[in-house]
């Protein structure tokens, strides 16, 4: 059969410890690792931040390492998917791995956009200083609808939509607690995540100015091939799209189950998500269980992965 193939790009909240291990045993991932000079970037030892709890999920980090492991991942499984399937029919990003998202599809250079990773963390963080008690939080078991006018009651924003009863929501760490015991006595379930930013969220305006003009010096190219705009769910036509549209996702909700199924509307039959964690194959599972989807996290070895692939063309 011929394989359709989507790459997804997950966004913070998994990276662990060991969110490296398997990258450093192949040659191409390893050598991209080392081109990017993580240690420079972060300006601390890698081992040392990923030691750390308290480094590890610091925005300031984490936006880099997530992007630094997925572009490596793709340097390692590129040519190889390539002699499988072709070039992916689709790539989407979820939050910062939008970022990943536009390097694989070309629109960025690769070690570049880990660099760029650094800077949108450094201007969110920025932004998030005049109002410092902020975050996200998962909200499940209501109605879009709801959730939405309960959020804003509260003063706080969706900033993902990830299922017809599910998203992630954003404000302050006040009118996000307030939201919750409203939603508790509706019924639905709510969770704090590992994020202190309200990303994607009005709170963010203030990291527009200052990354459009670090992208507007990387953004080289249109995409060479499918690639899906979070807040619209729609294919990237240009470079000068590309550009907006990442600038846009800092304020604007993530359309993240539009991209789900986007990537059915054009006719995906397997997903890779690339990590750290598999939160998107899940989603992407739950939400069309037709498709084959799978994560690198899945796998002792990236010819696992590859082994696994080749499996959904016999």
């Amino acid at each position: 059969m011929s394989m359709r193939l989507a790459i997804l790009c997950p966004g913070q909240g998994a990276q662990h410890a060991a969110m490296f291990d398997l990258l450093n045993e192949d040659p191409q991932a390893a050598q991209f690792l080392a081109q990017c000079d993580l240690a420079g970037l972060l300006q601390a030892p890698l081992q040392q931040v990923l030691a750390d709890p308290a480094q590890l999920y610091a925005n300031r980090n984490a936006q880099p390492l997530i992007v630094a492991a997925q572009l490596a991942a793709w340097q390692a499984l590129r040519e190889p998917l390539a002699a499988l399937a072709g070039a992916p029919a689709v790539v989407a990003g979820y939050s910062v791995g939008e970022l990943s998202a536009q390097a694989i599809a070309g629109v960025i250079a690769a070690p570049a956009t880990v660099a760029l990773a650094v800077q949108r963390a450094a201007c969110m963080t920025l932004a998030a200083s005049a109002q410092p008690a902020q975050g996200l939080m998962a909200v499940g078991g209501i109605a879009l609808v709801s959730a939405q006018s309960t959020l804003e009651r509260h003063g706080a924003h969706v900033a993902i939509i990830t299922g017809d009863d599910t998203l992630i929501a954003g404000g302050s760490d006040t009118a996000l607690q307030a939201a919750a015991v409203e939603f508790a006595a509706m019924g639905a379930r709510s969770s704090a995540l590992p994020v202190g930013l309200a990303s994607h969220t009005p709170l963010m305006q203030a990291a527009v100015a200052p990354l459009a003009a670090s992208l507007a010096a990387m953004v080289r190219q249109a995409p060479e091939f499918t690639l899906l705009a979070g807040v619209t769910g729609q294919a990237v036509a240009d470079a000068r799209q590309a550009q907006d549209l990442l600038l846009r996702q800092l304020t604007e909700p993530i359309q993240w189950a539009a991209c789900m199924d986007a990537c059915v509307e054009r006719g995906v039959t397997v997903a890779l998500e690339l990590g750290p964690g598999a939160a998107l194959s899940r989603m992407l599972r739950e939400r069309h269980p037709q498709l084959q989807c799978r994560s690198l996290a899945d796998f002792r070895s990236l010819a696992g992965a590859l082994a696994w692939l080749r499996r959904q063309l016999d």
